[in-house]
C-alpha cells in the first residue's frame, strides 16, 4: 500500500491486476465456497446444523452468581430437567378430578425417562391441605387450579428425554380433557430456551428477508443500475455464508449464545454491503477517468485491468484500514472475562476477515466481468460540487456555531446512559402472548413458590442452623416472604427469597447487596438474576479499563499511521465517544423507560440487557471508525496531492458524501430488519446500532468533523517531529 520508489506498483493495486486477469476462476471459487458454507452450516451436507449447537440462558460469568449455581448442580438440583402442566376452571374438591390427577400421575411414573411426577393430590391429605399449597393455585383450593410437575431423569440423552416429554404431554392432553378445565398451560426452562433458539432462526431470516431485497432496491436508485447493485448483495450473501460457517466451527470450541448469530451475521451483511459498495462506485469512477466520455464499448481490456488496480490501491486501502478497525474494537472485547462475549468477539472479528475477502476479491471479480456494463450509462467523470461540497462550505462559515449545537445535543442524547439499569431477561426476551412466555408469567403469578425464588441463598451449613438464620432474614431489603428452607444432597441447604419482581428488579438487587453486604455466619453464595447481573458489571468493570485502553491505542496508531497526524486521530475518538454515548442514551430512553412500546412492539423489561451496551459499543465503535476511515481517506489522498486543507474537506466531503450517506442508510436498513425481530436482546442490539449508525453519519461525519477541520486548519496535520519522521518511513500512504 506504500509507494516507495523503485518498487513498483504497491500490493494492493498488484492484487487487483490480478484479480482482474483471474476474474472467473475467483468467482467460481467463492460460489463453491457460498455452497459449501451455507450447505455445512445449515446441516445440508451431513453436518450437524449451526442452529442445533447453540444455546441461551443467562450469561455465564465468573463470581459468586456461578459458583452458587455450581453448587445447586453438584447436589443434583436443575430446573432443566421438569415440565410442568398448569391447569384452571376445576373443582379440585370433585372426586373425578382427583381421581383423573392420581391416575395422571400414575402413567406418568410409568414413562420411560421420568424420575417423579407430583400434583396436589398425591399429597398426604389431599389437595385442600396446607401441605399441598405450594402445587395449588395462590395456595387456596377455592381458586380452582392446580400444577403437576414431571421431573426427568438427568441420566437420559436429549433423544431419549424428548421421547419421554411426547409420552408426558399425551397424559397431560387426557389430564386436561378428564378434568374438564377450561385453560391451561404447561412449559419449562428447556421449553422456553427451545423457542428463544427457533426464534433467533426466524428473526434472522425475517431479517435477511427484509434487509437483502429493501438493500437492493436502495442500491439501484444509488447506481442507477440493477447490475452495480446486485454486486454488493452478492458479497453479501458470500459474507453471510462465511459468518454461519465460522459460527459453526466456533461452535466446538466455545459455548455460542443464540444472539450471537444473528449479532455476527448481521454485521457479516452490513460490511459486505458497506464495503462493496465503496468497491463498485471507486471502480466506476476509475473507469470513467480512463474513457474520458468515450462509449463503455470501447474500453479495452487493459483499461479495465488498470481500474480493478487502482479501485483496491485506493478503495481497497480504506477497505483494508475500515476492516482492521473494525477488527481492533471487536478484539477488544477478548480482555472481558465471560465467555459469551468472547465468542462474538472471535466470531465477530473471523466475519470481517472474510468480508474483507469478499472485498479485495469477490466484488473486483465482479466488477471486472461486468466492467462495461457498469459505466455504460454515462462515462462522464463526475463533478466536484454538489450537495455535499455546499454543506461543507456552510459549516465552513460557522464552525463553532456548528460544534456547539451539534455536540451540545449529542450531549443531551446521551444524559439517560446515567440512569442505565442491567437486566438479564429470560421468558421476558419473548413478545408478550407467546406460549412460553405466558407460561412463566401464570406460573409466576399463581405458584410462586413452585416458579422458584428471585432471590436463593446457597448453604453448606447444619440446617439448624440455617433455619435460625433464615427466621430472622424477613426483614431484609426487598423481600416480601422467606420460602422454607430445603435440604439437597450433600449437606447443601437452600434459603429461597420472594420478592414480587421478575428477580433482576430493584427489590432483588436491594436484597442481593444485604446479603453480599451483611453475609450469613455460615459458607454461603447469594444465587439469582440480579446477583447474575452484579456479577457481570463487575467482570466488565475489571476488564474494561484494560479492553478501552487497547482498542484505544490500536485505533490511534492506526489512524496514525493512515494520516500522519496525532490531532485527527484523537479528534476522532472523542467523536466517537459522543455518538456511542447519545445511541445508548436513546436506548435507555426507548427500552428502560418504555417509550415507543407500540411502534417498536416490546415490552419494556425495566432495564437495557446486560449484553447489549457492551456489544454497542464494541460494534458500534467499529462502524463509527468504518465512515471516518472512509471520509479521511478521501481528505488525506486531496491532502497529499496539494490541496489546502480547506479544499481537501470540501471537496473530500463531496467525493465520499454519497458513499457515506449511500453506507449508513444501508446498515440502517440491515439493523432496521433485525430490529424487527421478536427477540427483545436482537431489538435492543438493532435499535441501538441504527441509532448510532445514524447519528455518526449524519451529526458527526457531515457536521462535526468539517467543523472542528474548518477550526483547526492546519492544525488538523500536526505531530511532533520524531512522529513525523516515524511516519515518513512507516506510514501507509499511496
Amino acid at each position: 500500500m506504500t509507494r516507495r520508489a523503485g518498487h513498483g506498483r504497491p500490493a494492493l493495486e498488484r492484487w487487483g491486476r490480478f484479480v482482474a486477469a483471474h476474474a472467473r476462476s475467483a468467482l467460481v471459487g467463492w460460489l463453491l465456497f457460498v455452497v459449501a458454507g451455507l450447505g455445512v452450516a445449515l446441516g445440508g451436507l451431513g453436518t450437524q446444523s449451526l442452529f442445533d449447537r447453540i444455546d441461551t440462558g443467562e450469561i455465564v460469568v465468573d463470581g459468586e452468581n456461578q459458583q452458587g449455581r455450581d453448587v445447586l448442580d453438584a447436589a443434583g438440583s436443575s430446573g432443566f430437567s421438569t415440565h410442568t402442566l398448569l391447569v384452571e376452571g376445576v373443582d379440585l374438591t370433585d372426586a373425578e378430578v382427583a381421581r383423573a390427577a392420581a391416575t395422571a400421575v400414575r402413567d406418568l411414573l410409568a414413562v420411560d425417562g421420568v424420575e417423579s411426577a407430583v400434583s396436589p393430590f398425591v399429597v398426604p391429605g389431599g389437595a385442600t391441605t396446607p401441605e399441598a399449597g405450594t402445587l395449588v393455585l395462590d395456595g387456596d383450593p377455592e381458586a380452582g387450579g392446580f400444577a403437576t410437575v414431571v421431573t426427568f431423569d438427568p441420566g437420559v440423552d436429549s433423544e431419549q428425554e424428548d421421547a419421554a416429554a411426547a409420552e408426558v404431554d399425551e397424559v397431560f392432553d387426557r389430564l386436561v380433557e378428564d378434568t374438564g378445565a377450561s385453560s391451561s398451560e404447561r412449559g419449562g426452562l428447556r421449553e422456553l430456551v427451545d423457542r428463544i433458539v427457533r426464534q433467533v432462526k426466524v428473526d434472522g431470516q425475517r431479517g435477511e428477508g427484509i434487509a437483502l431485497p429493501v438493500s437492493f432496491a436502495v442500491m439501484v436508485v444509488v447506481f442507477g443500475g440493477f447490475l452495480a447493485a446486485g454486486f454488493p448483495v452478492l458479497g453479501a450473501v458470500a459474507s453471510i455464508a462465511g459468518a454461519l460457517a465460522s459460527l459453526l466451527g466456533f461452535s466446538y470450541l466455545l459455548d455460542l449464545d443464540a444472539s450471537a448469530v444473528n449479532v455476527v451475521t448481521v454485521l457479516a451483511l452490513g460490511l459486505c454491503i458497506d464495503y462493496g459498495l465503496l468497491v463498485v462506485s471507486r471502480f466506476r469512477e476509475e473507469m470513467r477517468a480512463a474513457l474520458a466520455g468515450r462509449p463503455a464499448a470501447d474500453a479495452t481490456t487493459a483499461e479495465i485491468v488498470d481500474a480493478a488496480g487502482r479501485t483496491l490501491d485506493r478503495a481497497g486501502r480504506t477497505v483494508v484500514f475500515s476492516a482492521v478497525t473494525v477488527a481492533i474494537s471487536l478484539a477488544g472485547l477478548l480482555f472481558l472475562d465471560i465467555a459469551f462475549i468472547r465468542a462474538v468477539s472471535l466470531a465477530g472479528v473471523s466475519v470481517v476477515v472474510v468480508a474483507l475477502a469478499v472485498a479485495l476479491s469477490l466484488v473486483p471479480a465482479l466488477c471486472v466481468l461486468g466492467a462495461r456494463r457498469l459505466v455504460r450509462g454515462s462515462t462522464e467523470v463526475g463533478a466536484d460540487t454538489g450537495v455535499f461540497s455546499r454543506l461543507a462550505e456552510r459549516v465552513y462559515r460557522v464552525p463553532w456555531l456548528v460544534i456547539g449545537v451539534v455536540s451540545g445535543l449529542l450531549v443531551l442524547l446521551a444524559a439517560p446512559v446515567g440512569g442505565m439499569q442491567l437486566t438479564a431477561s429470560g421468558a421476558e426476551l419473548l413478545p408478550k402472548g407467546t406460549p412460553e412466555r405466558t407460561f412463566f408469567e401464570e406460573l409466576r403469578a399463581g405458584y410462586p413458590t413452585l416458579a422458584g425464588a428471585q432471590v436463593l441463598v446457597v448453604a453448606k451449613a447444619p440446617v439448624a442452623e440455617v433455619r435460625e438464620w433464615a427466621g430472622s432474614a424477613a426483614d431484609r431489603p426487598g423481600v416480601t416472604a422467606v420460602d422454607p428452607v430445603g435440604e439437597l444432597e450433600g449437606g447443601v441447604v437452600t434459603v429461597p427469597f420472594q420478592t414480587g419482581d421478575s428477580g433482576s428488579g430493584a427489590a432483588s438487587r436491594a436484597l442481593v447487596d444485604s446479603l453480599r453486604a451483611d453475609r450469613p455466619p455460615f459458607e454461603s453464595w447469594v444465587v439469582g438474576q440480579a446477583s447474575g447481573i452484579l456479577d457481570f458489571r463487575q467482570a466488565v468493570a475489571d476488564s474494561a479499563p484494560m479492553a478501552v485502553a487497547a482498542v484505544v491505542l490500536a485505533t490511534l496508531v492506526l489512524l496514525f499511521l493512515m494520516t500522519g497526524s496525532v490531532v485527527v486521530p484523537v479528534k476522532a475518538l472523542v467523536m466517537n465517544v459522543l455518538s456511542l454515548g447519545a445511541s445508548l442514551g436513546l436506548t435507555v430512553w426507548i427500552f428502560q423507560e418504555g417509550h415507543l412500546e407500540s411502534l417498536l412492539r416490546f415490552t419494556s423489561a425495566g432495564g437495557v440487557e446486560n449484553t447489549v451496551p457492551v456489544l454497542v459499543v464494541a460494534f458500534g465503535f467499529g462502524l463509527s471508525m468504518d465512515y471516518e476511515v472512509f471520509l479521511l481517506s478521501r481528505i488525506v489522498e486531496l491532502h497529499a496531492q496539494g490541496r489546502s486543507t480547506r479544499d481537501a474537506v470540501v471537496l473530500g466531503l463531496q467525493r465520499s458524501g454519497r458513499i457515506i450517506t449511500s453506507a449508513a442508510l444501508l446498515m440502517v436498513i440491515v439493523f432496521s430488519g433485525f430490529a424487527a425481530g421478536d427477540l427483545l436482546i436482537m431489538k435492543q442490539v438493532g435499535v441501538a446500532l441504527v441509532l448510532a449508525i445514524a447519528i455518526d453519519a449524519t451529526l458527526v461525519r457531515m457536521l462535526l468533523v468539517p467543523a472542528t477541520m474548518a477550526v483547526l486548519g492546519r492544525a488538523n496535520w500536526w505531530a511532533p517531529a520524531p512522529l513525523r519522521r516515524l511516519h515518513e518511513r512507516f506510514g501507509i500512504t499511496e
